[in-house]
């Protein structure tokens, strides 16, 4: 068990680099998303 959590974590493994296209698509996407909610429910509608 110790030598397990020991281990340092590779540091390189955090990065990566998303493609433009695919940030485009999610900001597009939050800004459509609305939620509306009613008493105890929530509905959810995406404005295209």
């Amino acid at each position: 068990m110790e030598k397990i959590y020991s281990k340092q974590p590779n540091k390189n493994q955090n990065k990566f680099e998303p493609k433009v296209d695919t940030i485009n698509f999610l900001l597009n996407y939050s800004k459509s998303l609305r939620v509306l909610k009613y008493k105890h429910l929530k509905f959810d509608t995406i404005l295209n």
